[in-house]
This record gives structure tokens, sequence and C-alpha cells, in this order.
């Protein structure tokens, strides 16, 4: 019982650090994208203009995901939403659109590094939903972990 309090806080720290992140990562994106970006992307090629609108369009895509699903997890967390309904596909990590690596090096550096960082969350994120799944392996960390979750 109390391994699993200490797992649910250990949880709910990675969710909200994760949730802080992804908040900060999508009104970075936006104040670049609404702003800095716009000026960028009118000295790219036509075929690159049109990508760069679409690689927005991606990483809107893929943080609004990522934050729905952490907010999922925090709903689970303060108990306003059973574990086992935010199992339901509807409430999982939405699919996230690809981008090429073409696509990715013909960005302006700073379209690029955001884009890169939004995938990666995304992917920490998808790893975090693909484990909701997954049954909690005993061993021996689990089992220090309880024992310390006792002590304190």
């Amino acid at each position: 019982m109390h391994g699993e309090q200490g797992a649910s806080r250990i949880h709910r720290k990675l969710v909200d650090s994760l949730y802080v992140e992804a908040m900060l990562l999508a009104d970075e994106a936006r104040a670049y994208f609404d702003e800095i970006g716009r000026d960028e992307r009118d000295m790219l090629e036509a075929i690159n203009r049109v990508a760069f609108s679409c690689e927005s369009l991606k990483v809107t895509t893929r943080l609004m995901h990522v934050i729905a699903w952490l907010l999922t997890q925090r709903a689970v967390d303060s108990g306003e939403l059973a574990a086992r309904d935010a199992l339901s596909p509807s409430r999982r990590l939405g699919n996230a659109p690809e981008t090429d690596g073409a696509v990715l090096a013909a960005m302006p550096a700073q379209a690029a590094t955001i884009m890169l960082t939004s995938i990666d969350l995304y992917r920490r994120v998808a790893r975090l939903d693909d484990a909701l799944e997954e049954p909690v392996p005993s061993s021996p960390a689990r089992s220090m972990m309880d024992r310390l979750a006792l002590a304190f």
C-alpha cells in the first residue's frame, strides 16, 4: 500500500514536471510561430514556406496531445477520474504526425529546435502512455522503493 503511494507521488511529480515543460514549450512555440517565425518563413523558398506552416501545425498537434494526456493523468492522481477510465482510447495519447528529416533540415534553426523538442517530449510521454498497460514488475528496486515509502 505504501509502495503504491510512493509510486503515485513520483508519478504525480513526473506528470507535473512534464506539464510545466509542455506549457513552456507551447508558449515558446506560439511566440515563435506567431512573431519571429513569420519573418523567417517569408525568407524561405515557396515549398519550404508551406512546409514551415505544416510543421507549426504538427508542433501544435503534438503539444495538445501531450497536454491533454497530462491533464488526464492529473485527473487520475486527484481522484477526479478512475485509473481504468484513463485507459479508454479517447483518453490515451493521440497519434502525432511525423516530421521528415529533409524538411527539418530546411527549417530555420529556432523552428527546427522547437520541432525537435516537441518530438522528444511527445516520445517521452508516449513511453509513459505505453507503460500504463504494462504490469508493474516485482524487482529489487521496486521492493526498495516500497520499503523507503514505509519509512517515510
